[in-house]
């Protein structure tokens, strides 16, 4: 049977008949640049998104080219193989390959992109922030790692870093649906609790300005007058754009009113 595919290639090219003492031999040549050859093939199939094929050629080289210097290469191409194709079994997959590279490479000069990958599996797979945030958390987490182990000039810094800011407000998020959900039941002991916490966890959210209202109104609610006005007057001072900007001046002139009383 005619073998096609990654396979007929590998076969092609590790064996050559050459000219030997005046008669032919079949000699097995198991490099001849095959290791390029299926690299260079597995970086278009990626490049056309066809993942599965792609996939092959790196694993033959992983497999068959102990030596290769396209080795460390093909394993990550591995890894991102799975991540494109997007699929919760996909990312198990590939959550294994990138962790596997690291543990087997640590000090190799693209471990880095290994740690940005692997903070990027738990990314995709964030859930709305009114679901559970398990994977938000653990993307959080790999990200830090980067941020804690590599330079801030490093190439990848950038995408880490506004991944990291994206997941960090998705959890940020989560916990203002739970102090909301508290703001609306007047539950304000658990509404000041949660946007507090949002607030001593993260002081660069990006929704502050909400934060600092519903706290603010949560703290005056619960005749914390004193520590909710200087929330009014930092939505009032420092987000002028702020949809809560009217409201938090409205409130802040008739508490200040009170409090002069």
């Amino acid at each position: 049977m005619m073998k096609s595919g990654p396979a007929a290639a590998v076969l092609a090219l590790t064996a050559v008949t050459v000219a030997c003492g005046g008669g032919d031999a079949q000699i097995p040549v198991p490099q001849l640049e095959a290791d390029r050859i299926l690299f260079e093939r597995g970086t278009q199939a990626m490049e056309d998104e066809n993942w599965a094929i792609a996939r092959e050629y790196f694993v033959q080289i992983r497999d068959n080219y102990p030596q290769s210097p396209f080795r460390a290469d093909a394993r990550l191409f591995i890894g991102d193989t799975y991540e494109g194709e997007g699929s919760d079994e996909a990312y198990v997959q590939a959550l294994n390959e990138f962790s596997d590279f690291l543990n087997l490479y640590p000090t190799h000069p693209r471990a880095a992109y290994a740690q940005f990958k692997v903070g990027m599996v738990h990314f995709h797979q964030m859930r709305r922030p009114e679901r559970d945030q398990t994977e938000t958390i653990s993307a959080i987490r790999e990200f830090e790692a980067f941020m804690a182990q590599y330079p801030p000039e490093h190439e990848l810094m950038p995408q880490v870093e506004e991944r990291a800011r994206e997941a960090r407000d998705r959890l940020g998020h989560h916990h203002f649906l739970v102090g909301q959900f508290y703001h609306r039941f007047e539950s304000w002991a658990g509404a000041i609790s949660r946007f507090r916490e949002i607030l001593d966890n993260d002081p660069s959210f990006s929704s502050r300005d909400e934060v600092f209202f519903f706290l603010a109104d949560s703290l005056a609610a619960a005749g914390e007058t004193a520590e909710a006005i200087p929330y009014f007057a930092r939505i009032v001072d420092e987000f002028a754009e702020s949809e809560y900007v009217e409201q938090a001046r409205m409130k802040l002139a008739a508490l200040e009113t009170t409090q002069d009383r």
